[in-house]
């Protein structure tokens, strides 16, 4: 069955699946025939709907007492599909609402703030206490919005993305005119950050150097998405637990043999793995973003 279905293995982990068969094997089901095709795609999908709603009927109920906080949020899904789900909070129950395609529409303030309305609709505007978005431009002017049309309710920047991008300011500062003063006390992050992404690419876009790199280290080298929160520091965190492993690839016999390929780049990340200064910065670095790191996770 799941090998000619092609049903990914972790159905097997989930355990409806294991009470199914445990059932069928304690009990005499002879003539049972399974539901087909088109009893699971409509009425019996309708019926679990129905349960599910019903199984959610306690934690709406509180909703009066304890206050909705309404939170969004735009992602990508697998197939690019852009997205924006919804998700009710209250003090210990979070409940997903649901989740909009927003493909060929223009995302402006004013179709953002028409989707979160909706939504207050549906949970009742009695019920909401405040709407929490990120904090681009387009979600704050939207939040504005709906307070307008709702006095009672607060727009809440995201506190989360609010430190990711403080993070962000301080460890990939850009050269602008309004942050001048900040470039100018930060920019040797970046430095040291874009040297830690070259050691990291000089390493795993050669095949036989992260083979060397492997025979020395039990972690990988991690290739952490620019989008990622705090992309910088959970490289350079990962930088400081594979220190060693890096010092003795780069002084082993094996490394000469490979630097050939390009003798230039070997050359300075030899001299970077080894500079104790580098690293002396790799330990300031974080050891001040770790608060900010530490609130994050």
């Amino acid at each position: 069955m799941f090998f000619s279905a092609g049903l990914p293995f972790n159905l097997a982990r989930n355990p409806q699946y294991k009470n199914t068969f445990i059932f069928a094997c304690n009990n005499n089901l002879a003539g049972y025939v399974p539901p087909g095709y088109n009893a699971l795609r409509s009425k019996l999908l309708e019926r679990e709907r129905a349960h599910i709603e019903t199984l959610l009927e306690p934690t709406k109920g509180v909703w009066k007492e304890k206050g909705v906080s309404l939170v969004c949020d735009g992602w990508t899904d697998p197939q690019r599909r852009p997205l924006i789900n919804f998700m009710a909070v209250t003090e210990n129950y979070p409940m997903f609402i649901k989740a909009v395609n927003c493909e060929g529409e223009y995302k402006d303030k004013h179709f953002i703030a028409n989707l979160i309305k909706e939504v207050i609709v549906m949970i009742g505007p009695s019920n909401v206490v405040q709407v929490i978005t990120d904090n681009a431009p387009v979600c704050r002017a939207a939040g504005l919005l709906v307070e307008q049309t709702y006095p009672h309710i607060f727009w809440t920047p995201c506190v989360v993305h609010t430190l990711n991008l403080a993070l962000k300011n301080i460890c990939a500062a850009k050269n602008t005119e309004a942050n001048e003063i900040i470039y100018a006390e930060c920019h040797w992050i970046t430095v040291v950050a874009d040297d830690a992404v070259l050691i990291r690419n000089f390493i795993m876009n050669h095949s036989m150097r992260l083979s060397m790199f492997n025979d020395f280290s039990h972690l990988k080298m991690l290739a952490v998405a620019e989008t990622r929160f705090a992309s910088v520091i959970i490289m350079l965190r990962r930088f400081k637990q594979i220190k060693n492993a890096l010092q003795s690839m780069v002084i082993c016999e094996k490394w000469s043999c490979y630097r050939e390929d390009d003798v230039g780049k070997a050359k300075y990340v030899k001299e970077k793995v080894l500079d104790d200064l580098w690293w002396d910065n790799v330990d300031y670095i974080l050891a001040f973003a770790d608060p900010i790191y530490d609130m994050l996770r």
